[in-house]
């Protein structure tokens, strides 16, 4: 039996379309996570994963990806050939560099800043129900100071770039009403953090004062995430 061939009947047990499949399988590569509670279109994708997680698992395994599904938290991300991630076996295969996201220096110390808040909150039990630490953007400035020895970007346009992009990786969450002059306005760092820095990473760059490399890279994400 051909792979297409088994795809199709796998697909029909689940009533899933081919054109639908295909679709997952784009949105996983594309974007690298799918997240449940981020709109109506990711429930959407999510759900449907779900339905075909097995096929989905097998389809990504024959190339080498690992697709992760975090249950509790609701989200599949697919890592690219040896990515290491905390608390999943290490992977035998020889990293991919071209399909690992390229990020600027402020989104790398930004994600840095993010990961250690989160495990602070995590070790105090301060985690919401759904996963998410909550945290105002004071704190991310603060840390961002403290731990990296680095300053958030200068104008306020920038802040709210970096913020945006942030978002888009699926790190961090806020309303549409959200302003960073708001002392009382909440970021959400969500669970997915814990795939894209790792321990090792987090504890080197504060051995490191801070010190960010410029060609740093992040295993999570594929670099056509939107």
């Amino acid at each position: 039996m051909s792979i297409s061939a088994f795809v199709r009947d796998q697909l029909l047990v689940a009533n899933i379309k081919p054109e639908r499949f295909r679709e997952l399988v784009a949105r996983l590569l594309a974007y690298g996570i799918v997240v449940r509670d981020e709109d109506k279109t990711e429930q959407q994708f999510y759900d449907d994963a779900r339905r075909v997680e097995s096929l989905l698992d097998e389809y990504f395994d024959v190339a080498g990806f690992l697709l992760h599904h975090d249950t509790n938290n609701q989200f599949f991300r697919l890592y690219p050939p040896g990515a290491i991630v905390d608390g999943l076996a290490e992977d035998v295969y020889e990293p991919v560099p071209s399909l690992r996201a390229r990020v600027s220096t402020d989104f790398v110390a930004a994600a840095l800043a993010l990961r250690f808040l989160y495990q602070n909150k995590l070790n105090n039990g301060d985690i919401q129900p759904q996963g998410d630490a909550l945290i105002g953007f004071e704190e991310l400035a603060v840390t961002l100071q403290t731990q990296l020895k680095r300053p958030l970007p200068s104008s306020t346009t920038d802040k709210l770039t970096l913020l945006s992009e942030l978002r888009r990786h699926r790190l961090l969450g806020y309303s549409s009403t959200f302003s960073i002059t708001d002392e009382d306005a909440l970021l959400s760092i969500r669970p997915t953090i814990l795939g894209v820095v790792s321990n090792e990473a987090l504890s080197a760059a504060l051995d490191a004062d801070g010190v960010i490399e410029p060609e740093t890279e992040l295993d999570a994400d594929q670099e056509g995430t939107r």
